[in-house]
């Protein structure tokens, strides 16, 4: 019989389940994480290989269809993948790297190797499907001969079929970087919507990669900074996804157009520049304008309700994350939310504030049993309010205030320009002073927002060209109570927000904590390069301005005054001195209003030491250095985590 004795033990293979990638015609096998693998081993051993069973893997975002053998990509578009279990492994030609054999090939050495082992009999040799050679001369060595090029000889003995490859059994014996697994419970859910061009970042990579490294640094961040709430499984991971929109609007036909008038000489960061700017003028024209709000609205609410049909326990919260002129895009969808009546937090608790801030807290009672809320109290006269019995005082003191804060909003639609399509968004007239807006009908999401983060961000810079000079302190999004502006220092496309709202004082954004607790500062080189950034800013200023007087073919007068602002802004971003620790303390003091619920909205990234010299590269890197900036992940975490009343294990220094 078979039995082995304990010499000669059989001990059956461990399987470990790969997927197949793809890059540049490159084929990579990469391992799934433990948890993955034993999901798919135990679909696979549970004996259903005839049914089309579905194993969802990577946290949900790729589903494995097993009999297939396929790997699927969830919420976005992407090759398929093949998926294999693997056993037995050969050393690559190219590259070192280990490839799996076959499921059936790997079954007939599995099977070789079980006999060799019991019976003690080695130098075994198998064929392969590709008739190889394969040599088992012992547990440790073990050989697979490739045939020389044009060697139709078999009858030479394999050593002289050119150099052996190593073959190893059992995927602990091959060095594989095997993933760790995420945590399965989902906490909160952001949208990242890329900005301009179809590249986010410098090594050309698309969305869905940048948001895969976001999500991967998050991942080790959590580990790091919330191992305590981790511990006790307070927590489990944000699901960060991404929303591409740039695909259908350049499947309008427009790329090849552009391709016709481009230069041929062009290299690739021309061609990036291209797709850059470019994007921020559609977004300036009205047709296109339209095309990508509808896209990136309709994109956010499919992959919310997909994932709600898909994690059918999810009870927390979604967030908003936008590069570039993906987070402008955000912005004036989010100006143009509808908050609903009954839940605009303006109902009953908002009297109460309203009398409490004008010292008639006395009187809460009358206007409670009278059910008045604050759009009742909007419409109440002097007649009603002495018909309640409120006396002089007081109602003179009520219809003041009421006065007062309806003017605030009756600049409504106070610019229509010249008959030209350009109208002013509702929000503008709590926003600040009415500007002029690309006519759109901006889409309602199927969620609110809890907080929106906007990464390199040209919003205050659209504002100003726009004609918005001010931004109301009053003013908050109608349906997310947080705004968040990270950008770094050289980054030619970012702007802030807060000297819009505080025009009148000049104060340093606040210092991004860097995420091991120390300071990166390189004065030395600070100067040259935010002469630069300066410089890069006003350029697009400049062709910003043009271009957008071309589009509403109407003069701008209010953009006049504007643009030196945006100049001495640009300059002021970009100070060189790292203010006192004092002065940081005070920063984050000043009332900046109630566009981040009163809390600090700038937030400045501390530049790493620099590589490139190169200025344009330098800029471009600065706009596009996000996605792995540690810095930046632990503040959104921090800032989503904070909203479930979760800190971190010890506080940063320089945070607020």
């Amino acid at each position: 019989s078979l039995d082995p004795d304990p010499a000669h033990g059989y001990e059956p293979v461990a399987p470990h389940w790969f997927y197949c990638k793809v890059t540049d015609g490159r084929e990579r096998w990469v391992p799934f994480s433990s948890q993955d693998s034993e999901r798919l081993e135990e679909a696979h051993g549970s004996g259903r290989d005839k049914e089309d069973l579905v194993v969802p893997t990577s946290g949900g975002r790729y589903d494995v269809h097993l009999r297939r053998r396929q790997r699927v990509a969830v919420y976005w578009e992407e090759e398929v993948s093949e998926v294999r279990r693997c056993t037995w492994f050969y050393k690559g030609d190219k590259d070192n790297k280990y490839i799996p054999y076959s499921e059936t090939f790997s079954e007939e050495l599995e099977e070789a190797y079980m006999v060799a082992v019991t019976l003690d009999e080695w130098k075994k040799k198998l064929e392969s499907p590709s008739r190889e050679i394969i040599i088992l001369h012992n547990p440790k060595l073990m050989v697979h001969y490739h045939p020389v090029a044009s060697s139709d000889d078999w009858g030479s003995t394999p050593t002289e079929q050119g150099r052996p490859r190593t073959v190893k059994r059992g995927v602990e014996n091959i060095a594989a970087e095997i993933p760790n697994g995420e945590p399965l419970q989902i906490d909160h859910l952001v949208f990242v919507v890329h900005g301009i061009g179809p590249a986010c970042d410098i090594r050309f990579r698309s969305i869905v990669q940048c948001v895969n490294d976001f999500r991967n640094v998050s991942l080790s961040m959590l580990q790091a900074h919330f191992k305590k709430a981790q511990e006790q499984q307070q927590i489990g991971r944000v699901e960060f996804l991404p929303v591409n929109w740039h695909s259908s609007l350049h499947s309008t036909g427009v790329d090849v157009d552009l391709e016709r008038i481009t230069l041929p000489s062009i290299n690739r960061l021309r061609h990036f520049i291209n797709d850059t700017i470019l994007d921020v003028f559609f977004y300036n024209s009205s047709t296109y304008c339209q095309t990508i709000v509808d896209t990136v609205a309709s994109e956010m609410n499919r992959l919310y309700q997909l994932f709600l049909q898909r994690n059918p326990l999810f009870k927390g919260g979604v967030s908003i994350a936008g590069h570039s002129l993906g987070s402008l895009i955000l912005f004036d969808l989010l100006t143009n939310q509808k908050a609903a009546p009954e839940e605009d937090e303006h109902g009953q608790e908002a009297v109460k504030e309203i009398l409490k801030k004008l010292e008639l807290s006395e009187y809460c009672d009358v206007f409670e049993k009278e059910k008045m809320d604050r759009q009742a109290l909007f419409l109440c006269t002097e007649k009603n309010l002495k018909e309640m019995g409120i006396p002089l005082g007081p109602r003179m003191k009520i219809l003041h205030y009421i006065s007062s804060e309806t003017k605030v909003s009756d600049g409504s639609q106070r610019e229509v320009v010249g008959g030209s399509r350009v109208m002013v968004p509702r929000w503008l007239w709590r926003l600040g002073d009415a500007g002029q807006f690309v006519s759109a009908n901006y889409p309602q999401l199927d969620y609110k927002p809890t907080i929106f983060f906007a990464f390199g961000s040209p919003i205050g810079m659209f504002l100003t060209v726009r004609g918005v000079k001010r931004i109301n302190p009053n003013y908050s999004l109608p349906t997310c109570k947080g705004f968040f502006n990270i950008f770094h220092p050289f980054d030619p496309v970012a702007y802030r927000i807060e000297p819009m709202i505080v025009p009148d004082l000049e104060f340093e954004p606040m210092l991004l904590p860097h995420h091991k607790g120390r300071k990166r500062m390189h004065l030395e080189l600070k100067e040259g390069l935010t002469r630069m950034s300066v410089d890069l800013k006003n350029n697009l200023l400049g062709s910003l301005r043009v271009a957008w007087q071309s589009f509403t073919r109407a003069p701008l007068p209010a953009v006049e005054g504007a643009s030196t602002e945006a100049e001495g802004e640009a300059e002021a971003e970009t100070k060189a001195e790292e203010p006192p620790a004092a002065v940081k303390e005070e920063a984050s003091l000043i009332n900046v209003g109630r566009l981040n619920g009163g809390n600090r909205i700038d937030y400045v990234l501390q530049e790493k030491p620099i590589e490139s010299f190169n200025e344009y590269l330098f800029a471009l890197q600065g706009h596009l250095c996000y996605w792995e900036s540690e810095d930046t992940v632990l503040l959104v975490l921090k800032e989503i985590y904070q909203t479930q009343g979760i800190t971190l294990d010890q506080p940063l220094p320089g945070s607020q």
